[in-house]
């Protein structure tokens, strides 16, 4: 990467201290991650791969480059916070009302069929 570009670094706008901390993220030095470590990392990092630290980003998008399995958990995960980020949803109006009215008419038509001489079997 930035190690490629030559001794001098005082050419480039990142400094020589900046892309020393980058010398060692060369492809040859990314390590290889598999879907369950990915997986491991999306439930203790987040969906959002571009905040995981530089090693793991880089192997993160490495996977997902070629792997179909990495890149549908990283959807679901993805998914699921926008669903956990959704606005909730709302009963309508007057529903709690209509399900206390509907188990308290059961309940007496249930109590009604019992004194009409019938069994609690039917």
């Amino acid at each position: 990467m930035l190690a490629r570009l030559g001794a001098d670094h005082s050419a480039n706008s990142v400094s020589g201290a900046q892309a020393m901390l980058y010398d060692g993220l060369g492809e040859a030095d990314i390590r290889t991650m598999d879907v369950t470590e990915f997986e491991d990392l999306i439930d203790r990092l987040g969906e959002d791969v571009s905040r995981w630290p530089d090693d793991r980003r880089l192997s993160a998008e490495q996977l997902l480059s070629r792997s179909a399995e990495a890149q549908a958990l990283l959807a679901q995960a993805q998914a699921l916070r926008a669903a956990l980020a959704a606005p909730p949803v709302r009963a309508p109006a007057g529903l709690a009302d209509r399900i206390v009215a509907a188990a308290t008419k059961r309940g007496t038509d249930a109590t009604e069929a019992l004194t009409e001489g019938e069994t609690a079997r039917g």
